[in-house]
This record gives structure tokens, sequence and C-alpha cells, in this order.
């Protein structure tokens, strides 16, 4: 498998931020260079990483058109990015349009309702590794450079492109799932308390 830099095209996207800034270019592999497009997102809490699936809506069935694994310390991190390039992007080109809302179902899916409607490929069953992010956009869309921070050189895991609308949607579900994993580490924080210290045994 081949790698290349990542390019800096003048005409592409201008305002890239990245979660973890001590690099400013990643290795692209021939793999993950040319992307997948999106047009929604599932993000899903585990034990010890989060679990973000990029979803393909466009034809029948539904697939997962990238998996990213993500672990906890990076995603409020992704975040603060995020919000950040999405302000940079309303201050160049104004409000992003709202996606109208679907109606409600009377019973919320469980998830594995919800991927028993989705294609995931065996192949992408483990996902990609990422431990941080660049996020860049242009007037119609955003791009994520999904990175694994590793020694010698970051590379970049998965590309995925996702249509403006998409993103402050996009955002929300991470904020949620996010806010409801901190609250439940509070609670098993409350449930289960530290081991009062040991006392100090007398010396013989």
């Amino acid at each position: 498998m081949s790698d290349s830099e990542v390019p800096q095209d003048p005409n592409g996207p201008q305002d890239v931020h990245q979660v973890r800034q001590q690099h400013v270019s990643a290795r692209v592999p021939e793999g993950v260079s040319r992307g997948v497009f999106s047009n929604g997102v599932i993000v899903m809490a585990g034990g010890n990483e989060f679990i973000i699936d990029f979803i393909q809506n466009l034809g029948n069935p539904p697939q997962v058109a990238a998996r990213v694994v993500m672990p906890h310390a990076t995603l409020p991190q992704f975040i603060e990015a995020l919000k950040k390039n999405i302000e940079l992007y309303q201050q160049r080109f104004g409000e992003i349009p709202e996606l109208p809302r679907a109606a409600q179902q009377a019973r919320q899916q469980t998830p594995q309702e919800v991927y028993d409607e989705l294609k995931l490929p065996d192949a992408m069953l483990p996902g990609s590794y990422a431990n941080g992010v660049m996020i860049g956009h242009s007037a119609s869309e955003f791009k994520f450079d999904f990175l694994t921070n590793l020694f010698p050189h970051p590379a970049v895991s998965e590309r995925v492109f996702l249509s403006g609308p998409q993103v402050p949607r996009m955002l929300e579900s991470l904020q949620r799932n996010y806010d409801q994993f901190v609250e439940r580490v509070k609670q098993q924080q409350k449930q289960d308390p530290p081991p009062p210290p040991a006392e100090d045994e007398p010396l013989a």
C-alpha cells in the first residue's frame, strides 16, 4: 500500500483544524485517499471507546460507509474542534441550512433493530482506529480526516465527506452521546465509591 502527504490544494478547504495540534500533516494511504460520502451518523459509546458509524442512505438497504473507533478522551476534543470549524464556516458562508426533521416514531428502535436494517460488511466490523482528526470545509461540504497519531508519522485512517447541513446534526449526536457517557460514569462512581485507605500496620 503506497502513501503520500496530505496535498495542500489552494482551491480546496481553507479552514483546517486538528484535534492534536502537534502535527500539521499526515500520510494518506492510497486506500483511503478518495474518501467516502455519508449522509447520516450513528454514535455509540463502548466500554473503552466511541464508535462512529457514517451511513449512506442513498440506496436500499442503507449501509455503513465508514466506521471510526475513537478513545473516550479524544471525543470531547473532536467536539470542540467541530464547533470551532462550524463557527468559521458560518463566518465565511453564513448559517448552515437546517435539515428537515423526520417524524418521531411511536417507539424508539433498539440498536439491534437499527443495525438489522443496515448493511455492514464484515471487513468493516473492526472499524478504523483514530485518536485525532483534521476538519476542513468548502462552501458545500465538510471533510473529516481521522488520524492515527502514532510513531513515526501520523496517518489518515478514514476520510469522510459530509454535506454542510449534515454537520450540525452530527455535532448534536456527538454531544448528546458524550454527555450521556459522562453521566453514566458519574452514576457508576456514586454507586461504587472508592475503598477507604488502608490503615498503616504497626511496626513489629
